[in-house]
């Protein structure tokens, strides 16, 4: 086996030698990159560092990035397969190299474009919570009357949330009573109203 494969590479021009050893490797390197993006091998949580809600408040999504490591392995498996394909079709090299060469940029342009707008994609995860002023919800755990404590409440504020509350209600509010959020208390409790 080993024999036939050293005839089949002897018999080979060197342009054609070229094509295969850019094809073969990159495409493992490609396959490789596909199966770790999929099992999630692209980020090391343990390595992480750094306060995670800092980089979320900044993050508007991916810029356009035509040119990385994924879109440039991409390009040779590509570029390599191309030139293949080119040269057993008769074509000649330089031809082949051409065509090669723009299928590869195709495929870093369409690679590009689908990681751009799967960043588009991303939503902030930053809880405004002055979003909750005027919106009704549930008691989840009873409000002290005259703000003599705390309690919490169930509103839909981006998403369900379960969030502190107080009120300037002259009785309890109990659990399971409607309210409304009449304002926001230093940016993290509700002040609440019997609806």
């Amino acid at each position: 086996m080993i024999l036939q494969i050293s005839d089949w590479w002897s018999s080979m021009e060197m342009v054609e030698k070229i094509f295969w050893s850019i094809s073969v490797p990159f495409s493992l390197l490609f396959l490789i990159q596909i199966v770790l993006t999929f099992v999630g091998g692209d980020i090391d949580d343990m390595s992480a560092e750094g306060d995670a809600d800092a980089v979320v408040e900044g993050d508007a999504g991916i810029d356009f990035q035509f040119i990385s490591l994924k879109n440039l392995i991409a390009f040779f498996a590509v570029f390599g397969w191309t030139g293949i394909i080119c040269l057993d079709m008769g074509l000649g090299a330089g031809v082949s190299a051409l065509i090669a060469t723009l299928a590869g940029l195709a495929m870093m342009l369409i690679m590009a474009s689908i990681l751009y707008f799967m960043g588009k994609l991303v939503e902030e995860g930053t809880l405004n919570i002055n979003n909750a002023k005027g919106k009704i919800g549930n008691v989840y755990l009873s409000v002290p009357a005259n703000r003599k404590g705390m309690g919490k409440v169930q509103i839909e504020v981006q998403g369900l949330q379960t969030l502190d509350a107080v009120t300037d209600s002259d009785s309890d509010i109990p659990t399971g009573a409607v309210i409304q959020v009449v304002d926001v208390l230093n940016d993290q409790i509700l002040i609440v109203k019997p609806y």
